[in-house]
C-alpha cells in the first residue's frame, strides 16, 4: 500500500514540478508564475523530488512484490 502512495505523490509533484518549469520559463501562460525566472529554478527541484519518490516507491513495490491472489 505504501508503494502505491509514494508513486502516486511523486508522480503528482514531478508534474507539478515540470508545470511550474515551463511557467517560469514562459512557455505556459496566463498565471503569475510565468516568466518568473524563481519558478523555473524552483520547477525542476521539486520534479527531482518527485521523481525520487517515483524511484523510491517502484523499489519498495519490488521489494514486497505483488500481492497474493485468492
Amino acid at each position: 500500500m505504501r508503494a502505491w502512495v509514494l508513486l502516486v505523490l511523486g508522480t503528482l509533484i514531478a508534474l507539478m514540478g515540470v508545470v511550474w518549469t515551463l511557467q517560469g520559463l514562459d512557455v505556459l501562460g496566463g498565471s503569475a508564475m510565468s516568466g518568473n525566472a524563481m519558478w523555473a529554478v524552483i520547477g525542476p527541484i521539486v520534479a527531482l523530488a518527485g521523481v525520487l519518490l517515483i524511484v523510491l516507491g517502484a523499489r519498495a513495490r519490488r521489494r514486497t512484490g505483488p500481492p497474493p491472489t485468492a
